[in-house]
Order: C-alpha cells, then structure tokens, then sequence
C-alpha cells in the first residue's frame, strides 16, 4: 500500500469501550470485515488489530498486542482496508518467528516472494487428491500402527503434564518421505506455551540440526489472546506456500490447539455472544474446521499438507468439546495414556483407542511392505488379549491360565517394553519397526496369528524366513 493510500485512509478517535483485547469503534463507514486497522495509544505506541464484526456504525476490533494503557478518549484507530497478510519465502526454512510471524531469531531480514492472506481457503472437495502416501515419523506406534499418510490430519489428544510436547518435537526432528528424494517441510506452530517450553523447542531443534528444514512460529503464554488465533493460520498459510508453489511436502504441527480454544472463548465472552458448551462459542467446530481442513492435495501439484494438531485434553476428558468436536472433523486420532506414562514407557501412545483412518491407503506393496496390515491387525489382536488376560489375573491369578494364556501376557509385555517403548532420540525406519513387529508375534504360537493368512506365514514368518530382511517391493505370496 503506497503513503498516499494510506494518508486517504480516516482515522477514527470514536472508541467508545474497551472490554478485554476488544476496542468498540462508533461512527465508523466503509469499514469490511477482517479488515486490519492500526491502534496509537495516548503515548505513540502503534499496535495492529483487526476487524471481528460490524453493525450499522460500530466496528469491533481486536487487538494483537493487547488494550493495556488504551483509554477512550485518547487512542486513535486506522482502517487499512485490507485483511492481515504474511510475507513468505522459501527462506524462512530454518527461521524462527512470533506467533504473529515477527522475525525473532538472530538472522536477518526475509525478502517476500509473495504476501498471502491468512484466512486462505478451504481446498475444492473436486480438487482434491485422496492421500495414499506414507509419512515416517520414526515412532513404532504411529509407523507401524496408525500411519500418517501424506495430505491426512490426525490429531495427538494428550492431557496435562504427558509429554505431548517431546513427542511433538521428535516427530518434527525425524519425519521424512520414502521412496525418491522430494523437498520435505515442517512448519511448528506452538500455542500459549511458556518460555521454558519455547526454549525446549528452539534448542532441541538447534542441537539435533532439524532446524534447517523448520519453520517454527512461537506464541507464548505471556502474549495476548488475540494473537493466538492467527499463528495457526500463518503457519498454514506459509506452508501452502512451500506445498503448492514449490512442491514441498509440509507436515504443520499444531500444539497446543487447546490453547488456541480458550483464546477463542476468552474474546468470544468479551463479545458478550450467547455461549455454547462449556462455555464456548457456538461456531467452535466451523472455527477448527477451517484450520483443520486445509490440510490435504491437489490434483496436478506434488506437495502436500499433512497435519498433526495436538491437543491437551482438561482432566483427560475425551468427550470435551475441544477433542470431540476435532475427532468429527479430522481423520482418526492418537492417544497419550496417563498408565502408560506412569510405566515409564515414551512414548506413551496406546494403540487401542488410537485410530488412523487413511492407514489402509497409505501402506502395502510399493509404499511400505505388503505384510504390513496383517502384521498391524495381529499385533492389535495379540495386545487386546494380553491386555484382557491382565484384567483375569488380577481376579483369579497366573496359575490358572493356560500356556497360551502365558504367552499372551509375555507378549503385551514385550509389546510396551520393546515395541511402544523407545528412546526420545531413537528413530526408527519402517521396516526396522515391522522387523521387531514380527519378532513380537513369532513368540505366539503359529495357530494362533489369524489375522496373517498362511501363505504370507510360511513366506515371511522369521522361522521360515531366517534372516533374509523385509524390502517395499516384496511380492505377495
């Protein structure tokens, strides 16, 4: 916008109240919604905001950097007559931004390639291409278990105090695509966490040397609620940018989307709007829906946007708005459990009421191994009854199970020990985790894995295979 534009532009000293990040401006004309105005307070200061909602002559604006020292009578509000942008490049790879996608690391200045607005949009449903491409993310549970393909959004539903930030940090360190080299992405997107927790994230990433193929967007506890709400939509909006212009595949992880809820209910109660459940606005599902739903592909484009929003759920309530409603919108969901956490097993993902729904898409012959879903299937089954043979003892002890009954026990123990359990540093390829997959499951006896049908038993079984190693192009039997 050019300084004779902007010198055109009315600036109005009409507030009339102020009420939490919201300004209340009367008197206003030719004012559009999501429209960005800038705030001067009484002593200079200049803060940017944006336009939440028109009525006849008054215009409700909030305020990215928060109504303290604001009064209204001396602060001043210019309409700018376009809606919030962010310049983006393929430099800001290995860059670290606020929430608000201010340049806070030590490097310098970006030169745009291109200003788009953040609100985007939704991707046409004729448009779309149906994700079938596997993801590694080097956990044994998600890999081998509930896949991540390529343009899915399977969101981690964790609660307070589990390592949802770790596991967060560790699948953005170690993702990567299979197959032939393509320009791989993660944009981080961290909401309402604290400076420890920011810290934890830029070291992490600085030390292992992931950085280099991140683009981390930091918005802290500490910063007003209002700029909560757009550094998701930023960091979306940057990573159209890298999958559609440049054929990136882009994995954004959004934690915590919880954070991002409440900053949602905060200036919706300040809006003094009719709530909904618990206290939440009654547009939350059309609200997440259009953060979760650009994620995916597009006919005729390489890249990708895949999703990995993560959420703490308040007193590990599956059924609370936030959870729930996200569980309607995207495609599956991940489990933190608490039990096993308190086992000291990392990370604490159960694979029982975990559920990816693309999986079937995305695995097999050509992407990863063609026993891969038996395999899935049987150690399901094995976990399940070793889970449940647990439950029996504690009724009727060890004594009077049954051989297989035994092995079964050892079996879900070697399961949480060996294959959920791995260190925060250990990355596994997919076949390392299909390897250990069929170690697990040669301790059962050969009767019992229904699930695998004979023929891929007597070719991939370790007792007939020996040590001849798993291959993507393995033949079915």
């Amino acid at each position: 916008m050019t300084d004779e534009s902007l010198s055109s532009i009315v600036t109005y000293s009409t507030v009339s109240t102020i009420a939490g990040p919201l300004l209340f401006v009367k008197n206003i004309k030719g004012v559009s919604y999501g429209e960005i105005v800038n705030v001067t307070s009484p002593i200079g200061e200049r803060r940017t905001g944006q336009v939440l909602e028109i009525s006849e002559d008054i215009a409700v604006v909030q305020v990215f950097e928060g109504t303290q020292s604001l009064d209204t009578q001396k602060t001043s509000v210019r309409f700018l007559g376009e809606t919030i942008k962010i310049a983006v490049s393929q430099d800001m790879l290995g860059r670290i931004f606020s929430g608000s996608g201010k340049i806070i690391d030590a490097g310098p200045q970006i030169f745009a390639e291109e200003r788009l607005d953040i609100t985007g949009a939704p991707i046409n449903p004729y448009a779309r291409e149906y994700p079938r491409e596997f993801i590694q993310t080097g956990i044994s549970s998600i890999d081998g278990l509930n896949t991540l393909i390529r343009g899915q959004k399977l969101p981690i539903f964790s609660g307070s105090g589990l390592p949802h930030n770790n596991i967060a940090a560790q699948i953005a360190r170690q993702a990567k695509v299979l197959g032939k080299e393509e320009e791989f992405a993660v944009i981080f997107a961290a909401m309402g966490i604290t400076t420890e927790e920011a810290r934890f994230f830029r070291s992490d990433f600085e030390k292992t040397g992931a950085l280099e193929r991140v683009i981390l967007f930091l918005n802290l506890a500490d910063s007003p609620a209002a700029e909560r709400l757009i550094t998701p939509r930023i960091a979306l909006s940057t990573a159209e940018y890298l999958a559609f212009e440049y054929d990136y595949h882009c994995l954004v992880i959004l934690t915590d989307m919880t954070n991002y809820a409440e900053a949602l209910r905060e200036i919706s109660a300040a809006r003094e709007e009719v709530p909904g459940r618990r206290g939440y606005p009654g547009y939350l599902y059309t609200d997440l829906a259009t953060i979760y739903e650009r994620a995916g592909r597009i006919k005729g484009k390489l890249g990708t946007i895949t999703q990995l929003p993560i959420l703490s759920m308040p007193s590990d309530d599956i059924t609370h708005p936030i959870p729930d409603l996200s569980g309607y919108i995207t495609e599956g969901q991940l489990i933190i459990d608490r039990g096993l956490h308190r086992r000291g097993i990392y990370p604490p993902i159960d694979p029982m009421p975990s559920l990816s729904r693309l999986m079937r898409e995305g695995i097999g012959q050509n992407r990863t191994h063609v026993t891969h879903k038996s395999v899935s299937d049987q150690m399901f089954a094995g976990y399940s009854m070793g889970r449940n043979l647990r439950d029996l003892v504690a009724v009727v002890g060890e004594e009077s199970l049954t051989n297989v009954d035994k092995k079964y026990l050892e079996f879900a123990d070697r399961f949480e020990n060996e294959f959920l359990q791995q260190d925060y540093y250990e990355s596994r390829g997919v076949f390392e985790t299909l390897e250990l997959a069929w170690d697990l499951l040669s301790d059962l006896p050969e009767d019992e894995l229904k699930r695998i049908p004979p023929k891929m038993l007597k070719m991939y079984h370790p007792l007939y295979r020996g040590d001849r190693k798993l291959f993507i192009d393995d033949p079915e039997p």
